[in-house]
């Protein structure tokens, strides 16, 4: 059993601006206490099949942990469109969240951001340079893709703090909701391991 458990996470101000601030209520449970801190990352998918792409939004540290139940709001700036190419801003994209103790990440949160012109004429004939100031997003905040993952809390106790992934094929089947593209999907799940889709934490 993990030693922390969320067991909420909702997304505020959303839907927003493009360059509106990300926010993050986020509820969890800690089990044990822990010695150090725990991470969490908000990491924008800039490109589906290129993770240079990548931008890492936010990474802070909350902790020492000890048992009881938490909450705080992660606050992180917006991607950089200039690090985004020209073609990938408008569109669906994702957007994780996740959690590690001591560099083993044991949670991660996918999410689906739909970024689409916040005008009809503008959705409906789309200029050839984004105008990003007239771009919206829109997390789609109740379909979470959660992810966990089996760690050592505790490796002083002399455990490996490292285990092996099974294969593959050990993820369940998602819960049968569309999804945008196969590569996006693989993102949100990536290094999936006991892959459960869930609408609550």
């Amino acid at each position: 059993m993990s030693a922390v458990s969320i067991t909420n996470v909702a997304v505020l101000d959303n839907p927003a601006s493009f360059l509106t601030p990300f926010q993050f209520e986020i509820s969890y449970e800690c089990l044990t206490p822990l010695k150090e801190d725990l991470e969490w990352k908000l990491i924008y998918v800039g490109s589906a099949e290129d993770e240079t792409y990548d931008q890492l939004l936010e990474s802070v540290l909350v902790g020492p942990v000890n048992v009881g139940n938490y909450r705080f709001v992660l606050q992180a700036d917006p991607p950089d469109p200039s690090k985004i190419r020209e073609e990938d801003i408008i569109g669906v994209t994702v957007l994780l969240l996740t959690c590690s103790y001591l560099g083993q990440e044991f949670i991660r949160v996918g999410y689906y951001v739909n970024n689409d012109y916040d005008d009809e004429q503008l959705r409906e004939e789309p200029p050839t340079k984004v105008i990003i100031d007239k771009v919206q997003r829109n997390i789609l905040s109740d379909k979470p893709r959660v992810t966990k993952f089996p760690i050592n809390f505790h490796p002083e106790n002399g455990e490996s703090g490292e285990q092996q992934p099974p294969p593959p094929d050990h993820a369940a089947e998602t819960d049968g909701n569309g999804v945008p593209a196969a590569s996006l999907e693989h993102r949100a799940e990536q290094g999936t391991r006991d892959f459960k889709p869930q609408e609550s934490f």
